[in-house]
């Protein structure tokens, strides 16, 4: 949708004028877990699981130094023509500046929450950075290390590249694939082009240099299906930018091009970053679940646009690829091999290899992560999905599954191993119970055990296979994070929203109980509640009663309840509450469900685990 089409024309008119002889500029930085330097001398690595930034010479492959920035870096972008870096560093809310000849941490900008995608402008002056949540874009002056501006950027964003004339800002929806461009003179949106209802997990965005295109790696997931060839695919959007001739929602084309059959039917999963060539005919695609890429051509037809060059087998789980200033090489980021490789742009042969961190994992954790990124055997046969296909990196993928036993919203794994049993159903006492997903029809691999494997909620699959076990050890090693909504303590409506909570009027606190707010607990017997919900669903097939979910980090984990029928908390205390099945909260005034959804925003407000030590819970460790 088109907020002022006068305006495009206005903003495409100042672009198109910005010439190399009569093509159109439109290359802009894009975020990255890569960046180069503009003088090509310095190579930049996030390293997401060691909480630090390596800095590499790209000329002689070595190492220069390793920077700890903090919990869970993601992108990271030089500075203009300096050697200075900003890093985004998702676990603990900053934006942190680094001098990467001496190593030292200039300084950091505190944000709300989820920082992901970071680009600088051309001079250095200013730093973009997309927070995930609550859905922004905020403008950072890089001298003072400050917010100047916040800009509302949609559901969820994560990809960003500006501009060549750094006018416009592109952002994608993570959960959506959704592309808005931003004016960032107005910091007003001026078109949104978006995606099919089921694509998902759209993590970055890459501009064309000469051409107006954006390009988009991305996830389909296809929640009617629930079987391994027919939910989840892997695909690359291209989406035209909206300039003076195409300012309608028809005439703005996006192609989703499959990369499940891109090279004969050569199945690939989890596409994660594309880069670029800088002339613009050439370009890679890294796929996280089946460790591989593509190298492609990129046409200038609207219509094939994407034709392939080479598959490459290449190390565990790529998250980033990037090409050098001149085009010669392009680098390859394996995150589990904890290895940046060079290949040469023209010959494909590797030239260079970089260790940039050691493991920070212990092995069985490694070895578990490893398998959970995997839609290779023994995990998968058809090579479609993985673990992390519907929950990477802890996170739950915003669906709702049809699933055979009824539809089931995927719920995060954060403080699993305090809250077992797992599903709605729970159906599973372990996490070695999903042996069987990896056999069933989901995923339809050949399992980690030798042999049968022993049914859910009978004796443990625990201890039968070393792989398995790492496996759950990795799932269940998730811890949750604080709130952002109470970074400075509860607000006065945040307290008066846990007196609510807490009454034996409501009784929210007879099932979300404890320091997890649930009343599973792996050493306790499955407590299921039937709340009104699953008679809905007319393709449930389990008893309508369910496993109460744990309520740390229900800010950002929406849609509700096992069918994903509540798309906000407002609507799980309301409309989707019929009859006060789930909690009674019929009686309470505007105000007061406010006041409630304060408080449950607000969870976690501290951390819940000396509380469960102290308590006697007990934790699955795998």
């Amino acid at each position: 949708m088109f907020r002022n089409p006068r305006r495009v024309f206005e903003i495409t008119a100042v672009v198109l004028l910005t010439l190399t002889g009569s093509l159109p500029v439109w290359a802009g930085s894009s975020n990255s877990l890569l960046d180069i330097s503009s003088d090509g001398k310095l190579l930049a690595c996030s390293n997401r699981d060691s909480g630090t930034v390596t800095i590499v010479d790209p000329q002689t492959f070595a190492k220069l130094r390793e920077i700890p920035v903090g919990h869970k870096p993601e992108g990271v972008t030089f500075l203009g023509q300096t050697h200075q870096l900003a890093v985004a560093i998702y676990a603990d809310d900053q934006v942190v500046f680094v001098d990467a000849d001496k190593g030292d941490v200039l300084g950091r900008c505190d944000v709300f929450d989820e920082p992901y995608g970071v680009v600088s402008t051309r001079d250095g002056s200013r730093v973009w950075v997309t927070l995930e949540y609550p859905g922004q874009l905020v403008e950072i002056d890089a001298s003072l290390r400050k917010i100047v501006r916040t800009l509302n950027a949609g559901s969820f964003p994560r990809g960003l590249a500006l501009s060549a004339d750094e006018r416009t800002a592109v952002v994608t929806e993570y959960y959506t694939a959704t592309v808005r461009f931003l004016e960032l003179s107005s910091g007003k949106e001026f078109a949104a082009v978006p995606a099919s209802a089921t694509d998902n997990l759209a993590r970055q965005v890459v501009v064309h240099p000469t051409r107006p295109k954006v390009y988009v790696p991305h996830q389909r997931s296809k929640t009617s299906a629930a079987h391994g060839e027919g939910s989840i695919f892997p695909y690359v959007s291209v989406v035209d930018w909206p300039t003076a001739t195409n300012q309608t929602a028809e005439n703005l084309k996006r192609k989703r091009i499959p990369m499940d059959s891109f090279i004969g039917n050569l199945v690939t999963a989890s596409p994660w970053e594309i880069a670029i060539h800088p002339d613009g005919d050439q370009s890679v695609v890294v796929f996280g679940a089946t460790d591989d890429l593509f190298v492609m051509n990129v046409l200038d037809d609207n219509y094939r646009e994407l034709t392939p060059i080479q598959h490459m087998n290449i190390g565990h789980n790529p998250r980033a690829v990037k090409y050098s200033h001149d085009g010669k090489w392009f680098w390859l980021y394996n995150a589990l091999d904890f290895e940046v490789v060079a290949y040469d742009a023209k010959t494909l042969s590797r030239v260079g290899l970089v260790r940039v961190t050691e493991n920070p994992l212990s092995d069985e954790i490694l070895r578990g992560k490893r398998l959970f990124y995997s839609a290779l055997m023994p995990m998968a046969s058809r090579r479609w999905i993985a673990c992390s296909s519907c929950h990477p990196d802890s996170d739950p993928d915003g669906r709702t599954w049809q699933n055979p036993e009824g539809l089931r919203n995927t719920p995060p794994l954060v403080g699993l191993a305090w809250t077992h049993p797992q599903h709605w159903s729970a159906d599973r006492d372990e996490t070695q119970d999903f042996e069987h997903t990896i056999r069933g029809l989901l995923m339809q691999g050949r399992g980690l055990i030798a042999g049968p494997v022993a049914e859910s909620l009978g004796p443990p699959n625990k201890g039968r296979s070393r792989d398995l076990d790492a496996l759950a050890a990795y799932t269940n090693s998730h811890s949750v994070p604080l709130s952002p909504h109470a970074k400075n303590g509860l607000s006065d409506a945040a307290k008066r929203g846990r007196e609510i909570f807490l009454s034996k009027e409501t009784a929210c606190a007879t099932c979300h109980s404890g320091p997890y707010y649930t009343d599973s607990n792996p050493a306790t017997k499955p407590t299921l509640h039937d709340i009104g919900t699953g008679r809905s669903d007319p393709s449930e097939k389990m008893p309508r009663k369910y496993d109460t979910p744990t309520l740390l980090g229900v800010y950002r984990s929406a849609p509700y309840l096992h069918d994903g029928s509540a798309k906000t908390l407002r609507d799980l205390l309301t409309t989707n509450n019929a009859g006060d099945k789930h909690a009674k909260t019929s009686h309470l005034t505007r105000n007061q469900i406010d006041d409630l959804v304060e408080f449950l925003n607000a969870l976690p407000y501290e951390d819940p685990q000396p509380a469960a030590i102290a308590a006697g819970l007990k934790k699955v460790d795998r």
